[in-house]
């Protein structure tokens, strides 16, 4: 699956995206977020808050709890202003 980090995420992580083969059992966003944050210290850094960060399925804004099974992409991001 491919993972894309953008803003201060990325920049906590180290790089702007990534494909990688998720363990049997992660289903949602939030499951997600949590094995990610397991990954190691810029893991946990970039996700340290799950509840500011923002998803998006294939270019589809979705909710914690949206099931990731089928998706091609996922996008995280910090909250955005407009402006």
């Amino acid at each position: 699956m491919k993972l894309r980090y953008f803003a201060w995420v990325r920049e906590r992580i180290g790089k702007p995206e990534e494909d990688v083969e998720l363990p049997a059992g992660i289903a949602t966003v939030a499951e997600l977020i949590t094995w990610l944050s397991s990954r190691g210290e810029e893991y946990a850094y970039a996700f340290e808050n799950p509840k500011v960060i923002r998803a998006a399925i294939d270019r589809t804004h979705v909710r914690p709890n949206t099931a990731i099974k089928g998706a091609g992409e996922i996008a995280f991001f910090p909250p955005m202003t407009g402006g």
